[in-house]
């Protein structure tokens, strides 16, 4: 050991190793520092990765979001402009064809609004995938 004890860093030990196993240490303290500094490196794209990810997922939804405030305000005022309308109704019969008219034209809204929702969870997924995909393919085509 170091007769110097403010002396830093890893002293040898009381006896002497055999000058074999001195190299197979060296060569396995060496091995575990490049494996150590792949992992390190592997680490930071990951998280790189994650916050790209993470970020395409953060603006998708928000897209996906404003849509629906947008859709619900459309069909609110939908329903209002359709009880004012029935409530300017002067038979039974002129009512229920307004109501089936407004149910026929709110199906086919309602349908095309879903669609609307589906594409834009479609290409948020798509385009947050889309780091990960490009991060395997990359991790498949680099030699380990």
């Amino acid at each position: 050991m170091s007769d110097n004890p403010k002396a830093g860093g890893f002293s040898p030990p009381l006896f002497a190793l055999p000058q074999a196993f001195q190299g197979i240490a060296e060569q396995n303290a060496r091995r575990a520092r490049e494996q150590f500094e792949k992992v390190k490196e592997a680490s930071e794209e990951i998280s790189v990765l994650l916050k790209e990810a993470y970020a395409v997922n953060a603006k998708g939804a928000a897209d996906y979001a404003a849509k629906v405030i947008d859709i619900s305000h459309i069909n609110a005022s939908s329903a209002l402009a359709f009880i004012s309308e029935l409530a300017g109704t002067r038979s039974l019969s002129e009512a229920i064809q307004l109501s089936a008219d407004h149910g026929r034209k709110a199906f086919e809204v309602t349908t095309a609004q879903n669609k609307e929702l589906w594409e834009i969870a479609r290409k948020v997924a798509t385009e947050t995938s889309e780091p990960i995909k490009k991060s395997f393919a990359k991790a498949l085509k680099t030699p380990s």
